[in-house]
Parts: structure tokens; sequence; C-alpha cells
């Protein structure tokens, strides 16, 4: 089975949602079993099995099998995708907001 690899768009859609960061932020600590994962949260299994799904399509979380347990780990890799948009967005912002500073001292001093 060829995987494709995981778009920004789904990274952060899949980091929208508050369960599957705080999955994220648990498997920071370590691997985890479904079940251990699963503990903290109020939800059906088959529904929190679904948000393990979406974090493991887009390559944030894997998973491997022993017996009866699945276990997930952290693939931080794939947060890269996410860090690297938002580097290239906080360098854009910061040379307008730079820009803007130099304008406005500009005007300043005219006005001066």
């Amino acid at each position: 089975m060829v995987k494709k690899t995981a778009s920004i768009d789904d990274v952060f859609r899949a980091l929208a949602d508050p369960t599957r960061r705080q999955v994220l932020e648990r498997l920071s600590r370590g691997p985890a079993s479904v079940s251990e994962l699963a503990k903290p949260f109020e939800m059906a299994m088959p529904s929190f099995v679904q948000h393990l799904g979406v974090l493991e399509d887009c390559d944030l979380v894997r998973s491997t099998k022993k017996g009866r347990v699945r276990t997930f780990e952290l693939v931080p890799q794939s947060l890269q995708t996410a860090e690297d948009w938002l580097g290239q967005q906080r360098q854009l912002w910061e040379r307008r907001l730079d820009q803007l500073d130099d304008y406005l001292l500009k005007l300043k001093d005219k006005q001066s």
C-alpha cells in the first residue's frame, strides 16, 4: 500500500481538534496504548479511534500492534510541516511590521 504524504491542510485539520492535540501532548511523553490514550476522554471507543485514525492518516502518529494491544507513538518530524509554514508566516509578518514601523517613524519625522 502506497501512503500519500500528508498535506499541510491535513496536518492543521488534525491539530484543530482539542482531543487530538491532547493525544499528541500525551504521546510527547512516550508511546501509549489505545486504552491508555482514551482513558481521560469521555467518549465511545469507536469515536476515539477515529481521532487516532486522523492523526495516523496525516503522519503525526504511527501505531504498532503486538498481540491484541495497539500502541501509538508520536512522529515529531511530521509536525515540521506546520512549524515550517508558521515560521514562514512569522517572517512575512515581522518584515511587514518592520516596514510599517519604518514608515510610521518617517511620518513622525516629517511632522516634527
